[in-house]
């Protein structure tokens, strides 16, 4: 089953100092951190804030090719977490044919804004998270879990590169 998230904002990890995009369900219940390069935030930093390039970023390349090719992103989906790595797919529809296309979630995020298409999370990658979660005795993962879940709106302001 897939649940529908919304970006909620980018921040960075107090641990490791790297870009952060925290993923909200909306319904309200569940958080997922997704750890991403620094050209990767700054590129969904840039969507997010509206700042128009003077040229075309990759993600809007993208963007422009799948419109001139008349095919829609349906939506993006982060489908699994193996060794502490995230998984994702576009789903894109083309003349009526589904297809999807394997990504990073970053990439797939960036793409997402640029489309205005849903983003979901498989529920196992949910409850993986929070296994993985359980299961780790370093008190720093704890301690930034408990961190990003008590984040406030005001929290999640804008991202500054």
């Amino acid at each position: 089953m897939e649940i529908e998230m919304k970006i909620r904002g980018l921040m960075m990890d107090p641990v490791t100092n790297m870009p952060i995009v925290v993923l909200k369900d909306v319904q309200g219940q569940a958080i997922l951190p997704i750890w991403v390069g620094v050209y990767e935030a700054n590129a969904i930093a840039l969507e997010i804030e509206k700042v128009q390039t003077p040229r075309p970023m990759t993600h809007d390349l993208l963007r422009n090719v799948f419109l001139g090719l008349d095919v829609r992103v349906q939506k993006i989906v982060v489908t699994d977490l193996r060794d502490d790595t995230f998984f994702a797919v576009i789903w894109v529809d083309r003349s009526g044919e589904m297809m999807t296309i394997d990504a990073r979630p970053s990439d797939a995020l960036a793409l997402a804004l640029r489309m205005d298409c849903p983003i979901f999370v498989d529920d196992q990658v949910l409850k993986s998270t929070k296994v993985t979660s359980a299961i780790t005795e370093r008190s720093s993962n704890e301690q930034l879990r408990s961190w990003l879940e008590g984040l406030s709106d005001e929290d999640l302001g804008r991202y500054k590169m």
